[in-house]
C-alpha cells in the first residue's frame, strides 16, 4: 500500500458503518489522484485502487473523507461521515468504460477483508455511489463485478427464481400510477433509496430502478421496473430483513 496523504478531510462524528465503491471516471489514474489530493477540489477518498491492484491510502479510516457528496441511504444524509469511501481507477461512461481488471478486483477483495476486520460494516451497506446518490451518479457501474464481490464475502446478491414470462404483467415506467407503483416505491424506499411511496412512476422513480438495476440487474438497464427487476428487489429485500434479524 502507498500513502498518498490528501488535505481533504475533517472528523467523523460516529465509527463508519458503510462502504461505498465509486470508479473515478478520469483519463488516468494520476488524473484522478491528483484531484483526489487537491485541496481546491475539495473532495478525497480514503483509498484509490489502480487498474494494476496497486492501493493508494489517502485519508485514515478514522477520519471524514470527502467523496459522496449529497447522497442518502435508509434515513442517513451524511454518507461522508458514515462511510469509507473507495475509489477504483476507471475512466467511466465519459471516457471509455471498460472492465475492471482482475488484479485490481482481488485488490479491493483483499482491502475489503482488512477494512472490515476493523470495522463492523455489514454486507448491505456494501454499495455503490449510484445507489446513495441516484440522480446524479452511474458509478461503479454496470459492468463492475457486483456478483464476484459477494461471492468473495463482500456485500449482497441474490439469484431468485424468476416466474413465467408475462405472469407478473408488463414493465412499470414513466407515467405509471396504482397499487403496483406504490409497492414498488415502497420496496425501494425499504431497501434504502431515498424515495416515499404513492406517488407516479415519475423521473425520481426511474432514477432509483436504473441505480438499482446498475447493482443488481446489469443486464438490462432501462429504469423500467420489468419482472424481474420487481422479483429481484422483492428477494434482495427478504434477504436483508432476515440479515437484521
Amino acid at each position: 500500500m502507498i500513502e498518498l496523504p490528501s488535505p481533504n478531510f475533517n472528523e467523523r462524528a460516529s465509527p463508519p458503518d458503510m462502504i461505498v465503491l465509486h470508479y473515478t471516471g478520469m483519463e488516468s489514474a494520476k488524473l484522478a489522484l491528483d484531484r483526489l489530493c487537491d485541496p481546491e477540489a475539495k473532495v478525497s477518498a480514503h483509498y484509490v485502487i489502480d487498474e494494476d491492484g496497486t492501493v493508494y491510502r489517502l485519508v485514515a479510516e478514522a477520519r471524514r473523507a470527502w467523496h459522496a457528496g449529497v447522497s442518502f441511504w435508509k434515513g442517513e444524509t451524511d454518507i461522508n461521515g458514515a462511510s469509507i469511501g473507495i475509489e477504483i481507477v476507471n475512466p467511466g461512461h465519459e471516457f471509455g468504460y471498460r472492465d475492471f481488471p482482475p488484479e485490481q478486483i482481488e485488490a479491493l477483495v483483499l482491502l475489503l477483508d482488512d477494512i472490515r476486520d476493523r470495522w463492523d460494516i455489514p454486507d448491505h451497506r456494501i454499495l455503490g455511489h449510484s445507489d446513495v446518490a441516484p440522480e446524479r451518479k452511474e458509478d461503479p457501474g454496470e459492468l463492475f463485478p457486483w456478483a464476484y464481490l459477494a461471492q468473495r464475502g463482500h456485500g449482497l446478491w441474490v439469484e431468485p427464481d424468476l416466474p413465467p414470462q408475462g405472469v407478473m404483467g408488463p414493465p412499470l415506467d414513466i407515467g405509471d400510477v396504482g397499487l403496483g407503483v406504490f409497492s414498488l416505491q415502497s420496496a425501494l424506499g425499504k431497501l434504502g433509496y431515498n424515495i416515499l411511496a404513492g406517488g407516479p412512476y415519475d423521473d425520481q422513480t426511474k432514477s432509483i430502478v436504473t441505480a438499482f438495476q446498475r447493482h443488481w440487474r446489469p443486464e438490462n438497464i432501462d429504469g423500467r421496473a420489468d419482472a424481474e427487476t420487481r422479483v429481484r428487489l422483492m428477494a434482495l429485500l427478504r434477504h436483508v430483513t432476515l440479515l437484521m434479524e
